[in-house]
């Protein structure tokens, strides 16, 4: 994705996000969530390429769980996304059409590992059900945010290498022909 394009939809999705969480705070009583305002507020930048990425492990909503050792040697995608978000909404089918393509490759393809920062698990489950997506999704925790923090913005797509470091960091919407490219990475 060229520099403008990037840093139009980069900000396109920021105002979104900031846009949507501003009325979801106030059109709902939930407790404190990662995807409420205040941490929003909080999370930092993108991580730089090149960067050492830690995983945690994670438990997904299918029941089963991701652990670290799954991505040892391996292309790994990650994208925080939400059901509330329209930016995600757009590119989540994309990223089920990636994971699809992936996941019969076995180990020669990237494995996926996408976040929910809705502000209940439950929304994110019945989000994924509604719209049939089966990519691997979990939902960040506390514990999982002290690990692997969100950067700012929504959606989010990170690229960790086969050695454990930052590829490429994407904040907001990859159009189709970019989320397509991510299988590069797999050689």
């Amino acid at each position: 994705m060229n520099p403008q394009r990037r840093q139009l939809v980069a900000g396109s999705a920021l105002l979104a996000g900031t846009l949507a969480l501003g009325r979801s705070a106030g059109a709902q009583s939930a407790p404190a969530a990662p995807s409420s305002p205040g941490v929003e507020a909080k999370a930092g930048p993108l991580p730089a390429v090149g960067t050492s990425l830690a995983l945690p492990e994670v438990p997904l909503l299918d029941g089963t769980v991701f652990r670290p050792a799954q991505a040892e040697g391996r292309v790994l995608v990650i994208y925080w996304w939400a059901s509330t978000c329209p930016f995600c909404a757009l590119q989540s089918p994309e990223m089920q059409k990636l994971w699809d393509s992936q996941r019969v490759l076995g180990n020669r393809g990237v494995l996926l590992l996408t976040l929910s920062i809705d502000r209940k698990r439950e929304d994110a489950t019945a989000y994924l059900q509604k719209k049939g997506y089966t990519f691997p999704a979990g939902y960040v925790t506390p514990e999982i945010q002290r690990v692997l923090p969100k950067p700012r913005g929504l959606p989010i797509t990170l690229v960790r290498g086969r050695d454990g470091r930052v590829l490429q960091a994407e904040r907001g919407q990859l159009f189709p022909e970019d989320v397509e490219l991510l299988a590069r990475w797999a050689g």
